[in-house]
């Protein structure tokens, strides 16, 4: 019985010192996971003082105008290095034809200006996947922060038919209408009286599949690298896989479309 209560004994010991063991490494993993994020933490805010941008994600909207157009987007960000950061980018666009001209109402004393020959409004979807490379930091607060920026993905483009408000002869009464080989002296004539308004043809629409590549140089000024302001200076090209009817009456439809933008940016890093 006295060896037994001895290897009982020596068990328990054994256990005990096994399980104290365990805990010290749990409180010591405790303590190094902290002291790691603290020197992470404080290494952030040196880099932030000596200007470098730092961050783990950004989301940015952005604003533009382009060349035969304008737009709006969005991005969202995840930094993979010091310098380089995937981006993943949703713009929403309208390409106009460098031949419209708004020209005013014909009514009295109401109707809307409309686009003598305007055929369909354009507008252009696209999502895509790029990287954001920053070639200089900004070295302090009041610096700054060059990035150069490409992207390339899938174009979609939105066709809505473009109204017009006539007064048909044959009848002397107003009618609304888009083009077609049935009124298209009408719509082509000098009964136009105005434009058929901002609610028409968004039933209508028809899609034009395409691809698009996008580059360009992001100039980040802002102060603090929790916010983002900025602005982007680049080119883009959109192509689709038939031609796209803006205009009446032009020598040549497109289906290639090359231009260049300048977008203003804000938003906030984390």
């Amino acid at each position: 019985m006295k060896k037994l209560s001895i290897v009982a004994l020596l068990v328990t010991l054994v256990f005990s010192l096994q399980a104290q063991d365990s805990t010290d490494k749990k409180r010591l993993s405790k303590t190094e996971k902290k002291e790691a994020k603290r020197q992470h933490i404080n290494t952030m805010i040196r880099q932030a003082e000596e200007g470098v941008l730092v961050y783990s994600k950004q989301s940015i909207f952005g604003l533009q105008l382009r060349t035969n157009g304008y737009g709006g987007f969005y991005e969202f960000g995840k930094m993979k290095t010091n310098r380089k950061t995937n981006i993943y980018r949703l713009d929403i666009t309208e390409i106009k034809h460098p031949k419209e001209e708004k020209l005013p109402s014909g009514g009295a004393f109401f109707g809307n200006p409309y686009i003598y020959g305007k055929r369909n409004y354009f507008y252009q979807v696209t999502i895509g996947f790029g990287q954001q490379y920053i070639l200089g930091q900004k070295g302090n607060k009041n610096g700054v922060a060059i990035s150069a920026v490409y992207s390339a993905g899938l174009a979609i483009g939105l066709l809505r038919p473009y109204y017009v408000e006539v007064i048909d002869p044959n009848t002397n009464e107003s009618r609304t209408i888009k083009y077609s080989k049935e009124d298209s002296l009408l719509f082509l004539g000098n009964s136009i009286v105005g434009g058929g308004g901002f609610g028409k043809g968004w039933g209508e629409m028809k899609i034009k599949p395409g691809a698009f590549a996008k580059t360009g140089l992001r100039f980040d000024y802002g102060r603090f690298n929790e916010v983002v302001s900025g602005l982007e200076i680049g080119v883009s090209v959109e192509m689709y896989g038939s031609k796209i009817p803006i205009m009446l009456r032009q020598p040549k439809d497109k289906s290639l479309f090359f231009q260049g933008y300048i977008s203003l940016l804000f938003g906030k890093r984390k």
